[in-house]
């Protein structure tokens, strides 16, 4: 049986062994807090790429100091971080997947107590971390906190360009270490989502107010990216804040579409994340949402969000709900996520083709 979920994918000049990609987890497990990714994320990245993904995306990955989530994140804004992640990007090339990484800036929702702090540093705060402890001042582009964390300061014109620079770089960095694709993060309420939604951007100059002028950031930081490096670029939307009056479907699909005129290549659609919201959660709940902005925007999507069954992500591609799905939890549940899916599904080529052969044994 030939399925489509199973069939490869090319974007722009890279083409993609099959539509289950593994979507970026932050695993906050940089004990040094220096950035430079180790060998659990060696480990964790590779089992996916062992596992038959198309594609396995690196957790958010901050393009400078500040835009990390929390101390323990992972970074790439400079050499000895990219060299780093070079050994993962070969692992993963090794078996057979490509290998993308998520640039990131956290904007207001930076400089946070990681998850596991406490179990790795005794830390046992939650929300915005002091400077007298390991954290920093936040940015965003007004001054307006996240629920429960501190107040950032606004960014100012150079400000703007030196996080459109840092992206740039990073981009720069991550090809340079290896890296088949990069994805910029424009969703969850970080710091890219903050300037598009108008629940966080209070701003009456050319970087707040009419969409154009909310969407200017994303759009100069994928001109800048498609400047630096000629890989495919996808951006992570948040489709909607589930809030009224803020960020939604209509504007993702939109600026999706100047994205694309931009340099972007494929968009990668969650949602929330920006503001406390009541989100109706259920299997597949986010796909509607990718599908909108894959048939009103007219771009490529891929889909997230409690993707957990081989008939259900087959149903997705077949019916062109979405070119890809990205799935996160359920490969930490199932390292071998495509392989089940393969089997599930009857699709013996993809079994052919993905199994490494120390594995055969169990499949054949």
């Amino acid at each position: 049986m030939t399925t489509a979920l199973f069939s490869p994918l090319t974007v722009r000049d890279l083409t993609l062994r099959n539509r289950v990609w593994v979507a970026p987890l932050c695993e906050y497990s940089v004990p040094r807090r220096d950035g430079v990714p180790t060998d659990w994320h060696l480990v964790h990245l590779g089992s996916f790429a062992r596992g038959g993904a198309g594609l396995v995306i690196a957790e958010a990955t901050a393009v400078v100091p500040e835009g990390r989530i929390s101390p323990h994140d992972t970074g790439i804004w400079n050499d000895e971080q990219a060299e780093a992640w070079r050994r993962v990007v070969d692992f993963i090339h090794g078996q057979g997947a490509a290998a993308g990484i998520q640039l990131a800036h956290a904007g207001r929702k930076a400089s946070i107590y990681p998850e596991w702090g406490e179990t790795v540093e005794g830390w046992s705060g939650r929300g915005t971390m002091p400077a007298s402890e390991a954290g920093w001042q936040t940015v965003a582009p007004s001054a307006i906190a996240f629920e429960g964390y501190d107040t950032p300061v606004a960014l100012d014109e150079q400000g703007i360009a030196d996080v459109v620079a840092a992206f740039a770089d990073a981009a720069r960095r991550s090809v340079a270490a290896g890296f088949d694709l990069v994805e910029v993060h424009a969703a969850h309420g970080y710091l890219l989502h903050q300037f598009l939604s108008p629940l966080s951007n209070l701003r009456d100059d050319a970087w707040g107010g009419s969409l154009e002028h909310r969407a200017r950031i994303v759009l100069d930081v994928v001109r800048a990216v498609r400047a630096a490096v000629d890989v495919p670029i996808l951006v992570r939307f948040s489709a909607t804040d589930w809030t009224e009056g803020g960020w939604d479907e209509h504007q993702t699909a939109t600026v999706a579409q100047w994205a694309l005129e931009a340099g972007a290549d494929l968009f990668d659609i969650s949602s929330g994340g920006l503001v406390r919201a009541a989100i109706p959660v259920g299997p597949g709940y986010q796909v509607p949402l990718a599908e909108h902005v894959r048939r009103e925007g007219n771009v490529a999507v891929g889909a997230v969000g409690l993707i957990t069954e081989a008939e259900q992500a087959e149903r997705i591609v077949a019916t062109g709900q979405a070119d890809a799905i990205l799935m996160g939890r359920q490969w930490m549940r199932d390292p071998h996520a495509a392989l089940s899916f393969a089997r599930a599904l009857g699709d013996e080529a993809a079994l052919e083709q993905l199994v490494p052969p120390q594995y055969r044994r169990a499949f054949f």
